[in-house]
């Protein structure tokens, strides 16, 4: 069975608070009347014992199936009345025995490939969805390349199990896959599907490109498409198929999985405009929009919206535009199709349909770019790709450095001008990070063991590939965290909506993130951190309030609890945490880094060479923060920002396993000069990023003739 989750012995139960100066103080402890609630507050992390690792090997052996809607368990049945939930319930499932009204962290992925997806079959995938939510659940999974008798010669697991997921498979080019990998079907002898099977290759690009430039589908697929989409329907009913059998509807509700797709989209450029659908339950349209039917991603919300009012419908979805380093801007783009500008109500419509924005994945961190056109935050120096698209990558005379405006900050602060000038920010996101696994490995962020995302050297069954198994520039990704009553669909999908969320690079960091305009000082010592949080202020996602007249500054309250790692394997202590602030003032943009918690300089660091730390950090990091630069007439937002000690990175460990001495630059081996080379970092700082909260001028007392349009 899943783990019971336990507080991991190598950290104390009741965390060390610390100030800005560094000075800790007694954190927060709970009676025991409320301690069942709001443990999340308590634990700095969860871990698996070795008895329940090792029932969590193969998820289902020996296990009673979950419950279906109505059979409700003897042991349900004890349990004291449930807890009135804050939602209605739009789907039939039993009632979640954990449910705690403080929100409980839930740690995820929604952003995974797998062998339906055309880019990931042509790299040598070969796990379906199925085997995704297994590998989510904890059971291993083999990887590329297989020998010739078809076993992987690799395998993956998780040493802990996620909370949700989401299998968002390529749209685009559903059906030709399908049709391409199915002897018989008509146009699997077409030459582009001989193309896929004999070089494989040299079909991602080809074919790719041709799904991505606008062009009408091969011919093989008929009068309009007809036979490619009806060969889709096959994928996406397994694609749903395998979310409802992982979705745990049980009173345990273990694992929550989400129906979903990616919209893969590229402007005339090519620059991407990538998004994941995630569906709030089962109900689905019959098929997906792709990029081939909907051009433009604010016209995909309402072609969704269009499918979900159909007959026997009745779906609910939010969108999430990823990769946003990679899009030349045109993510954030501040008019329609047309090219006229957006109206208050349309950038409504989007800040509803697009809550929330995925800072970071296996294609590198989107937060904020450094220098020239930049930020000047150092900070942002953090797993940036060294180019602005894939032609870029892919051709390098084409190439071109990075702008500002691909980033989530730029974005942030067009939002807040915006917002000044019509009365609405359309860029009003909420943070997640996951990890655009093409492998069907959700949640697989481990540096120390990084097997690349993207199938390197997937195609050669005689052995496993030779150098670093991924490129240089790419990562392990991050995770999604969700501050939910419980792990359940509908829980889970309203705290996306309302943006209490944040992403990880990869550690499972805990972070807290309030704002109000009356948070006592003392709140961290208070002995009821959450509970006050939420009755005095706002977390993170959200608005400030109307600030009463005779308010000072605002308040902000930060908890972070640094990731215990599973049993036996600590994880890195903290090093300090930032609050950033974005605002707007006489029109200009500015931003400004404040450390609020821990110490920049507390002297930690890593060897290069055993990947040991050194040095102190802390296990938990408390404050109560004001912004001494605050203006009551300046739109402003403000992210918390959490900074692990140094450590190394996923390419450092696979340098040194391979005994790569950079003193010797004639010694080392042609496949691992990129280890030697002057854009290698050896190591990096894990972090979190939390959803902003943001505060709005026409908040305040006597500021209604100050509103746009009036």
């Amino acid at each position: 069975m899943p783990p019971t989750l336990i507080p991991t012995p190598t950290l104390p139960l009741t965390p060390r608070c610390a100030s800005r100066t560094g000075s800790a103080m007694e954190g927060p402890r709970h009676a025991l009347r409320a301690l069942a609630l709001i443990s999340c507050c308590l634990l700095a992390g969860l871990a698996l014992t070795p008895s329940e690792a090792k029932a969590e090997e193969e998820p289902g052996a020996g296990e009673q199936l979950p419950a279906r809607a109505g059979e409700q368990s003897a042991a349900a049945e004890a349990e004291p009345a449930p807890a009135a939930r804050p939602y209605t319930p739009s789907e039939e499932r039993e009632l979640c025995s954990d449910y705690d009204p403080l929100r409980k962290a839930y740690f995820g992925d929604l952003h995974v490939h797998t062998t339906f997806s055309f880019d990931a079959s042509t790299q040598g995938t070969r796990n379906d969805p199925h085997d995704a939510y297994r590998f989510a659940r904890g059971a291993a999974l083999g990887i590329q390349p297989y020998d010739r008798e078809g076993e992987p010669l690799r395998e993956l697991r998780l040493l802990r199990p996620l909370d949700f997921a989401a299998v968002t498979d390529h749209a685009e080019l559903l059906g030709e896959t399908h049709i391409c990998t199915t002897p018989g079907a008509v146009g699997h002898g077409s030459l582009a599907c001989l193309l896929y099977r004999w070089w494989p290759r040299g079909a991602f690009f080809l074919i790719n490109h041709r799904a991505s430039s606008r062009k009408p589908r091969f011919d093989f697929c008929g009068e309009g498409g007809e036979s490619c989409l009806e060969a889709a329907a096959l994928p996406w009913r397994v694609t749903q198929e395998s979310a409802e059998a992982a979705y745990d509807r049980s009173a345990a509700c273990r694992f929550s999985s989400f129906v979903a797709y990616e919209w893969t989209g590229a402007d005339p450029e090519l620059f991407n405009t990538h998004r994941n659908v995630i569906f709030r339950n089962a109900e689905v349209p019959r098929l997906p929009p792709s990029f081939i039917e909907i051009y433009n991603g604010r016209e995909l919300s309402g072609e969704l919206s269009r499918l979900c009012t159909e007959p026997g419908r009745g779906c609910d979805f939010l969108v999430i535009p990823h990769n946003s380093n990679l899009s030349g801007g045109s993510i954030f783009e501040s008019t329609l199709p047309d090219g006229t500008p957006l109206r208050r109500a349309d950038a409504e419509l989007q800040a509803r349909n697009e809550p929330l924005i995925e800072i970071m994945q296996h294609k590198g961190d989107s937060e904020c770019l450094l220098g020239a056109g930049g930020s000047a935050d150092e900070y942002c120096d953090f797993e940036l790709l060294p180019y602005a698209s894939f032609r870029g990558k892919f051709m390098s005379w084409q190439a071109t450095p990075p702008e500002s405006k691909s980033f989530v900050r730029d974005a942030l602060l067009q939002g807040l001008a915006l917002e000044q000038r019509i009365g609405a920010n359309p860029f009003k996101y909420g943070i997640i990070a996951s990890t655009d696994s093409h492998l069907g490995t959700p949640g697989n962020v481990r540096e120390d063991s990084h097997q690349g995302h993207g199938g390197a050297g997937a195609l050669d069954p005689d052995g496993l590939p030779k150098g670093l198994p991924e490129d240089l520039e790419n990562n392990p990704g991050g995770l999604a965290v969700v501050w939910a009553e419980e792990n359940s669909r509908d829980s889970l999908f309203n705290a996306m909506q309302r943006r209490e969320t944040y992403g990880t690079s990869g550690p499972r960091i805990q972070l807290r993130f309030f704002a109000s305009w009356h948070y006592p000082d003392d709140l961290c010592a208070s002995g009821s951190f959450v509970e006050e949080g939420y009755a005095g202020g706002v977390p993170m996602g959200g608005d400030l309030p109307p600030r009463p007249a005779a308010a000072g500054p605002p308040a902000f309250a930060v908890w972070a609890l640094r990731d215990p790692g599973p049993a036996g394997r600590p994880g890195t202590p903290l090093q300090q945490v930032q609050i950033v602030k974005g605002w707007i003032e006489g029109g200009q943009r500015h931003e400004k880094i404040f450390e609020v918690a821990g110490d920049a300089d507390n002297g930690a660091s890593v060897d290069l060479r055993s990947c040991e730390p050194r040095g102190r950090g802390a296990d938990s990091l408390c404050t109560v923060w004001r912004d001494p630069e605050f203006r009551s007439d300046q739109r402003a937002f403000y992210y918390a920002r959490v900074l692990e000690n140094p450590s190394c990175r996923w390419s450092a460990y696979v340098c040194n396993a391979n005994q790569v001495d950079c003193s010797e630059p004639d010694e080392v081996a042609p496949e691992f000069q990129t280890c030697c080379s002057p854009e290698h970092h050896w190591s990096i700082q894990e972090r979190a990023w939390s959803s902003p909260i943001w505060y709005r001028p026409e908040n305040r007392v006597g500021a209604a003739a100050e509103q746009p349009g009036s």
